[in-house]
């Protein structure tokens, strides 16, 4: 099983990126997929999530109205689109999933996901 994520980069505040997630061993149909960011000297946050299966999402507060997350079955594959991105959304952002997680709804520790994404960086600023 690999996670893929790309499309990190330097955005101005207010400006948008579109992030990409390709799984391969896995399928959208069966396994939630999952977007964590981790800013320099925090902890790893889950910011969002999608289910296919479930026709679920989860965002937290943070990025609510301002990130859209979705998924293409036939590229297996999740974006996150990034819009009026502030310099707060600085951070690796990482793509993660689990096995016998099918849906957005089960909150499980960050070590207990089998699966991550090597990260990618953005990094908002002026």
């Amino acid at each position: 099983v690999q996670l893929q994520a790309s499309g990190g980069g330097l955005v101005q505040p207010g400006g948008s990126l579109r992030l990409s997630c390709v799984a391969s061993g896995i399928t959208l149909e069966s396994t939630a997929i999952n977007w964590f960011r981790q800013a320099p000297g925090k902890e790893r946050e889950r910011i969002s999530c999608i289910s296919i299966s479930a026709d679920d999402t989860y965002y937290t507060g943070s990025v609510k109205g301002r990130f859209t997350i979705s998924g293409d079955r036939a590229k297996n594959t999740v974006y996150l689109q990034m819009n009026s991105l502030e310099p707060e959304d600085t951070a690796v952002y990482y793509c993660a999933a689990d096995s016998s997680l099918p849906t957005c709804g089960i909150v499980i520790a960050n070590d207990e996901y089998d699966y991550w994404g090597q990260g990618t960086l953005v990094t908002v600023s002026s």
